[in-house]
This record gives C-alpha cells, structure tokens and sequence, in this order.
C-alpha cells in the first residue's frame, strides 16, 4: 500500500520513501523520530548496520539489518532523486534535500493514507492502529519467534531491550502484550515441561 503511495506537489517519489519507512520502522522496531532523524551517512552496507544517534536518553546505538531490509534500503538509494543530496549529513528520507520527512507526516500518512486501505476490523472499544504500533509488533515478534525456534526469551529479553535501546529489560517488557499466537507458544512449552512432571506424580 505504502508503495502506491501517489505523488503529490510537495513529495516527489513519495510511495518508495513511505515504502521505505515503514519497512524500517516494523522491520527494526525503531521509533517514529529515530528514521526521521536518519542521515546518508548513517546507513554502512558494509556491515549492514544501521546507526541510530542521539536517540532516547541521549543514547546512540548500532542496529543490524538483514538482506531483505538492506535489498529495500537499496532499491530506495537507487531510485532516490539525486537532487535531495548525497552528502553523508542529508536526510535519508526527505522531501527537499534538506529537511527530514516530519514525524508528524509520517504518523499521519500511516493513519490516513494506509489503515484505511488494508481493510483492519477494529473491534469496538479498540483503538485504531498506530504507526508506533509497528514497534511493538517487532517486539511481540521477535518474542514469538524464539518461542518457536526453542529459545529462552526471558534469558535474552535484555538482548531485545538493547536492540530497541530501552534503559532495562523492565521497559521492554510494556511492549510484550500477550497476542494468540503468543499465549499459544507459551502455552505449548508449558505443557512440554509439566506433562512429564505430572507422570511422575503417584496416587
């Protein structure tokens, strides 16, 4: 959807800059301000890391990516107009060249421009689907993830809390709303570990 994006008198090439965005803020669980602020300079497909300065807290942290997301970056890079700057301090994604793509429009062109187009149900009583919702679904799905591949997530939950440069493991832990399939996979290791507790159990 974020592709289709048309352009506008304003935004040139703006449904591959939104597709972009989106892709680095679900595919990273990075914040809304944290892409926006993000400079040429701060992207090395070298070691295809992305670094994240002056965040939260004054905090500044790298954060890998993989080949699906660096093919997005690239494709991005390849078609960006020239005319928005090359040097390293110029915004990745920007309008002018100068400028970074406002937080604000990017909030707003998630709300307005996207959710309604993708068909959501929004149960009564639920709130309707924000862009900083992206950031959580990363969490809750990395979380899911080492469910399933066996992993400990409590042993590597400070992993996670560094990745989305949280202060502790304790703020993280806000992010990890229970979803279905989450309580599933926490449900299904429960039971591989209390069945054979429970066979031993004698009358």
């Amino acid at each position: 959807m974020a592709r289709q994006l048309p352009d506008n008198h304003r935004s040139r090439y703006r449904g591959p800059t939104y597709h972009a965005i989106f892709a680095v803020l679900y595919g990273l669980g990075l914040r809304v301000g944290e892409v926006s602020r993000l400079q040429l300079g701060d992207l090395d497909f070298d070691r295809d890391v992305l670094l994240i300065r002056d965040s939260k807290f004054g905090k500044s942290r790298q954060v890998p990516f993989g080949p699906r997301l660096g093919a997005v970056l690239r494709a991005y890079l390849a078609g960006r107009p020239r005319d928005r700057g090359t040097d390293p301090g110029a915004p990745l994604f920007t309008w002018s060249g100068s400028q970074p793509v406002h937080t604000n429009s990017i909030r707003n062109t998630f709300r307005d421009d996207i959710v309604p187009k993708l068909g959501v149900v929004i149960p009564p009583g639920t709130t309707h689907p924000r862009v900083h919702d992206l950031r959580h679904s990363f969490a809750v799905g990395t979380l899911l993830r080492w469910y399933r591949t066996g992993l400990d997530p409590a042993a590597r939950l400070h992993h996670l809390s560094t990745f989305l440069g949280h202060v502790s493991p304790d703020t993280t832990a806000v992010y990890l709303t229970i979803t279905s399939d989450l309580f599933a996979e926490a449900n299904r290791r429960f039971e591989a570990l209390a069945v054979p507790m429970i066979g031993e159990v004698r009358p």
